[in-house]
């Protein structure tokens, strides 16, 4: 069970919540402090975000690979959780 293909997935899925993350954070029109665990748990977070609103607006599972739109959802989900970090 698991095996290297839960590696993979996993060390993937933290370069790409640090790719994004890091993106995000470029972005935002503000200064923003945070170290590299809170940048790739954004880029994370941001991902899930732009996924669960995809999934939910086509009513497919959500999960079905890399695309140049899914890269900007994630980054414009990331940057929504970083609005809603500091104004709430």
């Amino acid at each position: 069970m698991g095996g290297k293909g839960a590696v993979f997935n996993l060390l993937s899925m933290i370069l790409g919540g640090l790719i994004t993350g890091l993106v995000a954070r470029w972005l935002y029109p503000a200064s923003l402090h945070m170290g590299l665990g809170k940048t790739i748990l954004l880029g994370i977070g941001g991902s899930l975000v732009a996924g669960l609103a995809a999934s939910w607006r086509d009513g497919r599972p959500w999960g079905e690979g890399v695309s140049r739109a899914g890269c900007i959802a994630s980054v414009l989900g990331a940057m929504l959780l970083i609005f809603i970090a500091r104004h709430f």
